[in-house]
């Protein structure tokens, strides 16, 4: 039973926080796919452009896209043995074919695995065995680094780059040739439950080992919808998004790359950050929203060539993946003046997003928090100790519930029941709901600092300090705190 929301946070009188956003239908077809999803938009619009490489302006429309994902898909079915329940791994920087790829994988009912380019051989080997992978997509550069996996590949970009030793010249597949003169029609549909699994994303692993994390069709279909409601809701109509966030990541893929390809917004894909770059990008392609990880948020706020470009498409610039200071907020908007600068929370785990800054014209900035819950997620606050219920305004850990949930991770139970408790996902995350019923994420719960025992708050006097050239960091922007404690450990041998 609902309880009575009693006070203008959302907070109700069962303990449960609720979104203040209106209801948007989340998609009910229980044999409605991610791809399906996503390729309606075909039919809607098979001329709009989808995704536009932001260097050559080269672009696939709706219909295109429709075309290249079922191509690849009876490809990869045909040619490279891919079937239901298979995992392939996607190991290669943003591009267009990515999301082409990613879509056609799970067409199959197959399973996406997608890893950071950065990693080590060691790191992607690890990966690659954990999720059971059969297949690799990837691009020449990264071939060394994939070597020893003695799996198929198929190399995105085949620009004639030699195959290095202990990767036999057989095991590798040019896209190209893969997809050559197979055709739309040949692609069988394979039937799909929303709740089959769609993807494998790992998680950062900043308080230990990475993990698995299994995200179904409707993880995608329900994180699409909550993403976009807010656009629909303020009668936007066709907009463009920028993409250099990793599309490995579940903030480049699901929020940006798939949450706007459902709705017919164009994403412009771009391979890295630059700044330079990326000003240019919005001037060309008209980009209105821009979605960035704090790192990036600092670059532009400190950039001081951007009245060099043309930037009044700009509508709004976001900032995910990790926590962004007021300082920094207030210097985007001094910069950017007339873009709305907000901020955003969620994790792997709730396959992208949880909150979300919804900026009404009229009403005082108080930038800070990360925004109220998005339509169809539901929070508390508890004691970390107690498991009680917190108002608002009272410190302790987030959990939340909705269709956007993972099922759990892959082939660790323990880690799920420790993580999903009586349907409810429990972040490790400290934070509180304030009386406007903005959620304020405060700190990992997981990775505080102690010193004999007691956590140590800000004003505690420090013993040591230790300084270092760089801080290690995920390519979202999080602070890697174990590779800094690694450092610690070392120093001290």
């Amino acid at each position: 039973m609902v309880g009575t929301v009693s006070l203008a946070a959302g907070y109700g009188s069962d303990g449960v926080y609720r979104s203040p956003r209106l209801v948007a239908a989340i998609a009910s077809d229980p044999g409605l796919s991610v791809t399906d999803l996503v390729l309606r938009r075909a039919a809607a619009c098979p001329s709009a452009p989808a995704l536009v490489d932001a260097a050559t302006g080269r672009a696939l429309t709706f219909g295109a896209l429709r075309s290249a994902v079922l191509v690849a898909a009876a490809a990869l079915s045909s040619r490279a043995g891919v079937r239901r329940g298979d995992a392939v791994l996607l190991l290669a920087p943003n591009c267009v074919l990515y999301p082409v790829c990613f879509l056609a994988v799970t067409a199959l009912g197959a399973v996406a695995t997608t890893a950071n380019p950065l990693y080590t051989p060691r790191e992607i080997a690890k990966q690659a065995a954990d999720a059971r992978a059969r297949l690799v997509v990837t691009v020449s550069d990264l071939l060394p680094k994939i070597s020893g996996l003695r799996l198929p590949i198929v190399l995105l970009d085949g620009d004639g780059a030699p195959v290095p030793s202990g990767c036999p010249s057989s095991n590798v597949t040019l896209y190209s040739d893969l997809v050559a003169g197979v055709q739309e029609a040949e692609y069988r549909h394979t039937p799909i439950g929303q709740g089959d699994t769609a993807a494998l994303f790992y998680s950062s692993g900043t308080t230990g080992e990475s993990k698995g994390v299994v995200l179904t069709h409707r993880n995608f279909i329900a994180a699409a919808t909550m993403v976009t409601s807010d656009q629909d809701e303020l009668g936007e109509g066709h907009n463009v998004f920028l993409c250099f966030l990793p599309m490995f990541h579940i903030f480049g893929m699901s929020v940006i790359t798939l949450g706007q390809l459902q709705r017919g917004n164009a994403v412009v894909v771009m391979a890295r950050f630059d700044v330079d770059a990326v000003l240019a990008a919005i001037e060309r392609h008209r980009v209105t929203y821009l979605f960035c990880a704090p790192p990036a948020m600092i670059a532009l706020a400190k950039h001081s060539r951007g009245g060099r470009y043309d930037l009044s498409s700009l509508r709004c610039i976001g900032s995910g993946a990790a926590p962004l200071g007021k300082d920094v907020m207030v210097a985007m908007a001094d910069r950017f003046p007339g873009v709305d600068i907000i901020q955003g929370y969620g994790m792997t785990e709730t396959c992208g997003i949880i909150s979300l800054e919804y900026v009404q014209k009229g009403c005082a900035r108080q930038f800070g928090s990360t925004g109220a819950l998005v339509t169809g997620v539901e929070a508390k606050i508890v004691n970390a100790k107690t498991m009680k219920h917190l108002p608002p305004s009272q410190l302790g850990e987030i959990c939340v519930r909705g269709p956007n949930i993972m099922e759990g991770y892959f082939n660790n139970v323990q880690a799920t029941e420790s993580t999903i408790k009586n349907g409810w996902l429990h972040t490790g995350d400290l934070g509180y709901f304030d009386e406007r019923g903005q959620l304020h994420v405060v700190d990992r719960l997981k990775e505080l600092i102690k010193y004999k025992g007691f956590q140590v708050a800000h004003y505690k006097r420090l013993r040591k300090v230790t300084f270092v050239g760089s801080v290690p960091k995920s390519a979202a922007g999080k602070i890697l705190r174990r590779e800094l404690i690694a450092q610690v450990r070392l120093s001290k041998l």
